[in-house]
């Protein structure tokens, strides 16, 4: 197999920046999802509900916006907002920092599943132009270098293999998962902590499943792959949904994570494939109008549904891609990988992983046998 694509999303939710290289660390690419966008409510009666986190899912307005490397190439990226056809606003631009100064900005903690982090307020400015752009109050968030949050239930390598008894009602898979998660089960060790994706530092997909899902839309209509919001994209793969029962992969890279050329023969890096990645509403969205499709490719998650809902422990969601944490140990673990760079399976699991279910302490694989 080969590394097709790598992306980051330096501002949550928003559409990605494509890599033709990147740096693989503990907490993930650099700079990806260090930003959040958050609506103010100041009305809301709730002040827990009065700073709403933005994501895809339930703002397809955020499909408006694309980010790409700033041509000056001194530290910036450039967000661009592209208003819908038809619409009285103009398209522009803002640059950010990837690692903006922080010294006079006001400190707040933002909760995004129920795991907390420091985070930075980034002003009245650049407030002003999210603001603008949506027709209502933003707040845009940073989590600065050394920030992360806890990793939730099952999700990290080593996590404890049980969660308490989950309410089965609730809408929503992530808020299920980690609305019952004691504070005893969210794994603390500092080198996994997140930034602000959701569930894994790495979403690795492969071609071969986003092929089967453009076979299932109309002739001509593929499916764009960053609707699945991957950070690592794969080809190669032995079939569609290989991936399921991948427990590890290991990418051929000759610089370590501290930036030092590798002394070893294998020259490999490690990613420690832990848990499904469930799917929502977000793969229907338009990117074109910033609204749910209402086309063919609006019912690509309903499609999905037909046979991809194979997480036992979750058999409500469909089920494309693999979360990711960096294997090994050490300051120098992790590495510089580009596209084109070979990859192999170096860990396969005799069964699929799962989410807990309710009163059930089984969260891994009865099988992880390593390939030599």
């Amino acid at each position: 197999m080969k590394i097709k694509e790598l992306y980051i999303h330096p501002v949550k939710s928003l559409r990605p920046i494509s890599l033709s290289s990147a740096l693989l660390t503990p907490t993930g690419i650099p700079h990806d999802r260090r930003y959040m966008l958050l609506k103010h409510n100041p009305s809301a009666s709730d002040p827990a509900k009065r700073l709403q986190r933005m994501t895809i899912t339930y703002f397809a307005e955020l499909g408006l916006f694309t980010q790409s490397l700033s041509e000056s190439e001194d530290g910036r990226f450039t967000v661009t907002f592209n208003p819908p056809p038809g619409a009285e606003k103009e398209r522009t631009r803002l640059e950010l920092m990837f690692e903006p100064e922080i010294e006079a900005l006001e400190e707040m903690e933002v909760d995004l599943h129920g795991s907390r982090t420091r985070a930075m307020n980034m002003g009245r400015e650049i407030n002003g132009w999210f603001s603008d752009c949506f027709g209502w109050d933003v707040v845009c968030v940073y989590m600065p270098k050394g920030s992360t949050r806890q990793v939730l239930g099952n999700l990290a390598p080593n996590a404890p293999a049980s969660v308490t008894k989950q309410n089965s009602s609730s809408s929503s898979w992530l808020s299920t998962l980690t609305a019952y998660v004691p504070e005893s089960l969210m794994w603390k060790e500092e080198e996994e902590g997140l930034t602000f994706a959701d569930c894994a530092p790495y979403l690795v997909v492969t071609e071969e499943s986003v092929r089967d899902v453009s076979t299932r839309l109309p002739d001509g209509a593929d499916v764009d792959v960053t609707k699945f919001r991957p950070n690592i994209v794969l080809e190669g793969a032995d079939e569609a949904y290989d991936e399921d029962y991948w427990g590890a992969i290991s990418i051929l890279s000759s610089t370590a994570g501290n930036g030092n050329r590798r002394d070893d023969e294998s020259l490999e890096v490690e990613i420690l494939l832990t848990q499904n990645c469930l799917r929502c509403q977000s793969l229907n969205i338009d990117y074109t109008n910033g609204t749910y499709a209402k086309t063919e490719k609006g019912a690509v998650l309903k499609k999905l549904m037909k046979d991809r809902r194979v997480d036992a422990g979750k058999k409500h969601s469909p089920v494309f891609g693999r979360y990711g944490f960096l294997g090994g140990k050490g300051e120098g673990r992790g590495g510089m990988v580009c596209v084109g760079d070979e990859v192999r399976l170096s860990k396969r699991n005799g069964e699929r992983t799962m989410f807990c279910m309710s009163g059930s302490t089984l969260c891994l694989p009865k099988t992880n046998a390593n390939l030599e």
